[in-house]
C-alpha cells in the first residue's frame, strides 16, 4: 500500500486528504467491529441464565471500543506516507496510547471480576462468613492488580520513549542507593503495604466483621491496601492501619460465624428467690422475636458482701440482634424485680454487737 501511494505521485496536499480518509475508514472499520463484537456477546448474555454478564459487557465496552481504534489506526499507519520526523512522532503516541488503553482495559476487566463476585457473594444471609471472606479477598487483591497493572502500564509508556530509556540505564548504577533511601523513607507505608498483602490470605478480619479495636464496636466497612475503615456503632468512621490487626490483639465477634452468646448480669439481694427469678427470665428470653431458640440459661456467677451475681446467657444469630436482645432481657427482668420481687433488691445490712445494743438502750433511756 505504502508503494501504491509512492506510484501515484500525488500532490503533498492530497496526499494528506488520502492519510485522513485511510484513518477515517480505519476507525469506522474499528467501530463496526466492535459494534458487532458487543451485539454477539449481548446475545450471548440474554441466552445465558448469568445476571452478571451484563455487568461485564458494560464495565469493558468503552475500553474495549478504544483498543479497536487505537489497534486499526496503528495497522492502518504502517502503511501511510509519512517522512522521518511524523513516522517518529507516531510511534511515540502510539507508545504512548496503546499501553494506556490496554491498561485501561485490564482495570475495566479487573473491576468487572470484583462487581461479579459482590453481586454472587450476599452478606444479607444469615450465615454470611463464606461471602464476606469472598468480598474481602476480591477487594483486597482486586486493588493489588490495579495498582500492578497502572504500574505496568506507566512504565510502557514510559520505554517508548528512547531518552527516557537512556536515562534509566543511566541511573541503574545509583539504584541500589536511591533504593535504599527510598525503603528508609517509606519503611510505615511498605510496611502497611506488605501487611494489606498478607491480610488478603490470612484473614484476620473480612468485610462487615464485628470487632472492638481501640475500645471502639463497629463494623469493617472497607478494606484497603494500607487502612482498614471501621463504622462505630454510632456513624463514626475509625480508619485504622492495617499492620494493627497483624502485630496487636484486636477482637473479632464474627470470626468464624455471625452467631453470638450475650451475657446479661444482675445482682441481687442473697435471699431472693433465684428458682422464681430463673422461670420469669426464661419467659421472657422464649416470648422475645430476637432470641433465635438455640441457647439460654441463668447462673449464679459470684456472691459480693451484699449482693449475689447472677448471670443469664442468651443466644442471637448476629451482634446487632444480641445487642438489642440483652438490652431488652436487662430491661424486662429489672422491672419483673421492682414490681414483683422487691425483695430481691440488694439491701445493705450491720451486725450489731452487744456494746452497740447496751449504748443504745443507755441512751433511749435517758
Amino acid at each position: 500500500m505504502r508503494r501504491l501511494f509512492r506510484s501515484l505521485h500525488v500532490p503533498p496536499d492530497w496526499v494528506w486528504v488520502e492519510s485522513v480518509i485511510a484513518v477515517s475508514v480505519a476507525v469506522l472499520a474499528a467501530l463496526i467491529a466492535h459494534w458487532l463484537t458487543m451485539r454477539i456477546a449481548g446475545h450471548a448474555e440474554r441466552r445465558s441464565t448469568a445476571k452478571t454478564d451484563g455487568l461485564v459487557l458494560a464495565r469493558i465496552r468503552r475500553p474495549l471500543r478504544a483498543v479497536f481504534v487505537a489497534v486499526a489506526v496503528s495497522f492502518v499507519a504502517r502503511f501511510l506516507p509519512m517522512d522521518g520526523d511524523v513516522q517518529d512522532m507516531w510511534h511515540q503516541a502510539l507508545g504512548f496510547i496503546v499501553p494506556a488503553l490496554l491498561g485501561w482495559l485490564a482495570v475495566a476487566a479487573l473491576r468487572a471480576f470484583q462487581d461479579v463476585i459482590e453481586i454472587r457473594s450476599d452478606i444479607t444471609v444469615e450465615d454470611n462468613l463464606r461471602a464476606r471472606r469472598k468480598r474481602t479477598r476480591a477487594a483486597i487483591l482486586g486493588r493489588i492488580g490495579t495498582f500492578f497493572i497502572i504500574f505496568i502500564s506507566v512504565c510502557l509508556m514510559l520505554l517508548s520513549v528512547p531518552g527516557i530509556r537512556t536515562i534509566g540505564v543511566t541511573l541503574m548504577a545509583s539504584a541500589g542507593i536511591a533504593g535504599l533511601v527510598v525503603g528508609a523513607a517509606a519503611q510505615p507505608a511498605l510496611k502497611n503495604l506488605i501487611a494489606g498483602v498478607q491480610m488478603a490470605f490470612t484473614e484476620p478480619i473480612r468485610l462487615d466483621d464485628v470487632v472492638i479495636v481501640a475500645g471502639e464496636w463497629g463494623r469493617v466497612e472497607q478494606i484497603h491496601l494500607t487502612f482498614v475503615v471501621i463504622k462505630i456503632w454510632d456513624e463514626r468512621r475509625l480508619v485504622v492501619p492495617v499492620s494493627k490487626f497483624l502485630e496487636e490483639s484486636f477482637q473479632n465477634w464474627t470470626r468464624e460465624t455471625s452467631q453470638l452468646l450475650g451475657s446479661v448480669f444482675w445482682y441481687l439481694d442473697p435471699s431472693a428467690d433465684i428458682p422464681r427469678f430463673r422461670a420469669k427470665l426464661a419467659e421472657v428470653v422464649t416470648a422475645n422475636p430476637r432470641w433465635d431458640r438455640r441457647f439460654f440459661n441463668v447462673q449464679v456467677t459470684d456472691m459480693k458482701a451484699d449482693a449475689i451475681e447472677v448471670r443469664g446467657l442468651m443466644t442471637a444469630k448476629d451482634a446487632a440482634i444480641a445487642f438489642d436482645l440483652r438490652c431488652d432481657v436487662r430491661e424486662a427482668m429489672l422491672a419483673f424485680v421492682r414490681d414483683e420481687m422487691p425483695e430481691a433488691m440488694p439491701r445493705g445490712r450491720f451486725l450489731m454487737g452487744p456494746d452497740v445494743v447496751t449504748a443504745g438502750r443507755i441512751s433511749g433511756s435517758v
